[in-house]
């Protein structure tokens, strides 16, 4: 029998119809032959309900207190299908992340994995139960309970399926992973396969089926991973390793965000040290910098640029008004008016003048970009939101997406 690692998400729970459902696939699935450990989130949207009362009553919730809050919700998921799994014949036994030894480290509300007690699951699989595990959630090394940040579960499945060295099947409210976010482009394509490396990138990005961290994991353990819709009315999309065949297509994806805002730092001391401050300090605050440009000096003084998520940009720019007593001062812009598009493709590694079509693309629309940032199998682009539309079309239709 084969160790199989399901995932369902919120919306595929979303109230008690949809758990039965769920539990009959679930019970359909076992009844061939596979032995089953399902990952479950918290039912529809749970856990922006329980973070909005907590917001309701603080300005500032203690971080620790929010994870003990939303925690709260998968605990409620696990135990509710695992009553509808018995109830139709089919031993299911549920476990929180802290039952499971599943221990974490790092930051309240975004902590990270670093090992799963597997030994509890393997009893249980003996016993021939399905095994129900709160995903989202964990266990640091002071027994507090954490949370692993949006889209935590699919990072739980992906870890227990390492773990286990099992399949991994994430069912959701999508069939599969698209070329562009359809509800942009309804012409965008569904890829049978992509690989871990773009599938980084686009989530990353802003394409919003998979968490990327829970990416990474996959990539560093090859476990094989299936996107899916939960109703199983058409096939998904396989996420594995790249061969060959994917490096002839130029672009596999493209990517929009639009929960970015870009920091400009100008007249700013040019020196290596004042850099190196800069970065330093929203690293320490737990900001993550994605896009980065800085101009030539100028009278010893240049212009650094760099986008980080909207939700973060109060406390990015408390860490730049502490760096102005070491640095001295310096001008500070902020434009939340941005939108983030990126094209993402294998093939960038060996075909050259992608750059040169995806701005002259831009350009023949009259759409102005503000940074630009680059790696092997990407480029990032920001604009204005209004020109959104009209450059995604643009782009699809010159790489075929």
């Amino acid at each position: 029998m084969d160790i199989v690692v399901q995932k369902y998400g919120g919306t595929s729970l979303g109230d008690l119809d949809k758990i039965k459902k769920v539990a009959k696939k679930i019970k359909d699935r076992k009844d061939s032959g596979d032995k089953l450990v399902v990952v479950v989130s918290a039912m529809g949207n749970t856990t922006d309900s329980l973070k909005s009362m907590a917001c309701r009553l603080s300005e500032n919730p203690k971080p620790r207190e929010l994870d003990v809050l939303m925690s709260t919700g998968e605990q409620v998921s696990i135990a509710l299908l695992s009553i509808a799994l018995n109830d139709m014949g089919c031993k299911a036994r549920s476990f929180t992340g802290h039952q499971i030894g599943l221990v974490t480290e790092g930051y309240h509300t975004k902590s990270k994995i670093t090992d799963i007690d597997a030994s509890i699951i393997f009893q249980e699989l003996d016993k021939d139960n399905v095994v129900i595990v709160a995903g989202f959630q964990g266990i640091n090394s002071n027994n507090e309970i954490t949370t692993l940040g949006r889209g935590g579960s699919d990072t739980t499945a992906v870890a227990l399926a390492a773990k286990l060295s099992a399949v991994c099947e994430i069912y959701t409210d999508v069939d599969g992973i698209y070329t562009i976010d359809p509800g942009l482009y309804p012409k965008a394509r569904k890829l049978e396969s992509i690989s871990y490396e773009e599938m980084m990138e686009m989530a990353s990005l802003g394409s919003g089926v998979m968490h990327p961290r829970s990416i990474e994991i996959g990539h560093n353990y090859k476990v094989p991973i299936y996107v899916a819709i939960s109703t199983g009315e058409c096939p998904g999309t396989f996420i594995k390793e790249s061969d060959n065949s994917m490096e002839k297509t130029v672009i596999t994806g493209l990517a929009v965000d639009n929960n970015d805002a870009m920091v400009t730092v100008n007249n700013f001391p040019y020196a290596v040290h004042s850099v190196s401050e800069l970065f330093k300090g929203l690293a320490e605050k737990h900001i993550n910098v994605d896009m980065i440009s800085q101009t030539t000096p100028v009278d010893n003084k240049i212009s650094v640029s760099f986008t980080i998520p909207r939700d973060d940009l109060d406390t990015a720019l408390k860490s730049l008004k502490e760096l102005e007593s070491k640095t001295g001062s310096f001008i500070t812009e902020t434009d939340t008016n941005i939108t983030k598009l990126s094209v993402v493709g294998m093939g960038m590694k060996t075909q050259s003048g992608v750059a040169a079509r995806l701005f002259s693309v831009l350009a023949e629309n009259s759409i102005n970009i503000k940074i630009i940032t680059t790696s092997e199998i990407r480029i990032s682009c920001t604009i204005d939101p209004g020109d959104q539309a009209k450059a995604v079309s643009a782009i699809a239709e010159e790489f075929d997406l």
